[in-house]
């Protein structure tokens, strides 16, 4: 039967997709500096491999056999999500695709390097060079799945988003945060007069650091059986479901950036774990898309994460592993702070949006060539004076240098992170509505009922359904920005 051969094939294609994925972690993480040529060729042959693998002539005849077989629902949902990935993947040959990573691989080395002194003028030319990369590979893609360019860019990263969908959804956004945000900020203001902050900074070793990220993680229902917490200069989720690889970056002098950014990775990782076990090997069985993926890291750093009832269960675990005595007065005018910034990681709930909207805007002229790259560091200081009257002409490590997508050839990923933020708080507006005891739940350290709510209606629903199907029938609308606007609202105006 070919539908046998299609899932003994989709098991090779995952052997070698977890040899990547750890080499990957291992390469941002504990690889020594002077790895990272060999590392790259090593990593790019595995690559090459893969898709020559993938991309097998024979594969178009099995997929057709296979449709023609009696399959149950799952089984057909399978093969036709298999055929859709097919044909992503044949839209490129072996020589780019080895290319692409190689080059990749490079630049995010020399991005590594380059970003500890903001030197921009050697950065550059590799940034150069992924960019011609990227519009190389938009047109072939475009050409293949009659997508506009951009488009079929972000079909890699989040299946069924189109520009005509979101560039409203994000034009509307925008509009609202811009005037929100100084409303939002004199509100902070109000409140800090009428009750002064307490300091909160103090000096914490990354060892009590990260026992504290890892009792969170597991509060929230990560297995630490199946997954790890490590350094990185960039905190990211990586690794396969059975071995989830996250890091994170520490400060001594603070310990909520660092814990915020277990909690994002955490809810990575959580959607990672629970994928339908049954069709990992299958892209049916994989996560959706990385707006899918965001909503699931925003909800748990942000629905969750900011949540004053998080806080009630969490502040005892700061005693015990900080040394430190605070009350929740004390600690949420931290923990809810708005402040103009110029990095995106580091972004609260209400600013983090204009980081990425801003992101979205220059990758599509740099990939359309109404930019070039030589003249991203006006372009993107211009637009963060318009939106967050922040300058960053003078400091590109803290400008078009901050973030690792680039430097990777990742564009189409960044409106993902907006989108999510976007479906969390639509998942929790869902979640709020069949369980208004959620809050008294979390706050007693009790995360089974928002757990069994997202694993039935988001982690085992895998890559069964498009982004925008799957979001209506877990929350029984299409996208709302509305729930969004809303939470914002509620948590950060009067």
């Amino acid at each position: 039967m070919s539908f046998a051969k299609l899932d003994a094939h989709c098991h090779s294609l995952s052997a070698l997709e977890h040899a990547l994925a750890i080499l990957g972690v291992d390469e941002a993480t504990v690889m020594a500096p002077g790895g990272g040529s060999d590392r790259a060729e090593a990593m790019a042959a595995l690559s090459g491999m893969l898709h020559r693998q993938a991309t097998d002539p024979k594969l178009e005849d099995w997929i057709a056999e296979a449709k023609e077989e009696s399959l149950d629902t799952e089984q057909r949902i399978a093969v036709a999500e298999f055929e859709r990935s097919h044909r992503n993947l044949t839209c490129l040959p072996a020589e780019f695709i080895e290319r692409k990573m190689r080059t990749g691989m490079h630049s995010e080395q020399l991005w590594r390097k380059a970003r500890q002194t903001g030197d921009w003028t050697a950065f550059r030319p590799a940034l150069e060079g992924v960019v011609a990369l990227m519009r190389e590979e938009a047109q072939m893609r475009s050409e293949a799945l009659g997508l506009k360019p951009y488009d079929a860019l972000m079909e890699q990263f989040d299946p069924g988003n189109r520009e005509a969908d979101i560039t409203p959804v994000f034009a509307k956004l925008k509009a609202f945060l811009v005037d929100f945000l100084p409303m939002a900020l004199e509100a902070q203001e109000r409140r800090r007069a009428a009750r002064p902050v307490k300091p909160l900074s103090g000096n914490y070793s990354v060892e009590r650091q990260k026992a504290l990220g890892l009792a969170m993680m597991e509060a929230v229902g990560f297995d630490l059986n199946h997954g790890s917490l490590s350094i990185s200069d960039h905190p990211f989720c990586g690794g396969v479901p059975s071995d989830v690889r996250m890091t994170t970056r520490y400060r001594t002098d603070e310990f909520l950036p660092a814990l915020m950014g277990i909690l994002h990775e955490t809810g990575h990782g959580l959607y990672e774990q629970n994928l339908p076990k049954a069709w990992a090997h299958w892209p049916s069985g994989k996560a959706r898309g990385m707006s899918l993926h965001e909503s699931q890291s925003l909800f748990v750093e942000k629905q969750i994460g900011r949540n004053p009832a998080f806080w009630h269960h969490a502040l005892p675990h700061v005693a015990e592993h900080l040394d430190e005595d605070w009350s929740i007065d004390d600690l949420l005018p931290h923990v809810h702070e708005i402040k103009r910034g110029k990095i995106r990681v580091d972004a609260d709930e209400v600013t983090y949006p204009l980081h990425v909207i801003l992101r979205y805007e220059l990758e599509q002229d740099l990939l359309s060539g109404a930019l070039e790259v030589r003249d991203l560091p006006e372009a993107w200081d211009a637009k963060m004076t318009a939106s967050l009257g922040i300058s960053t002409l003078d400091d590109p490590k803290n400008g078009p240098m901050q973030d690792v997508h680039w430097p990777a050839g990742a564009f189409g990923y960044f409106p993902s992170y907006t989108l999510g933020a976007l479906m969390a708080a639509q998942q929790w507006a869902a979640i709020s509505a069949t369980n208004p005891a959620v809050n008294d739940e979390i706050a007693a350290g009790d995360f089974a009922s928002v757990n069994a709510w997202r694993r039935d209606n988001i982690w085992q629903r895998g890559s069964m359904g498009t982004t925008p199907e799957i979001l209506h029938e877990a929350t029984g609308e299409p996208l709302n920005p509305a729930h969004f606007i809303a939470h914002l609202k509620a948590r950060y105006g009067e």
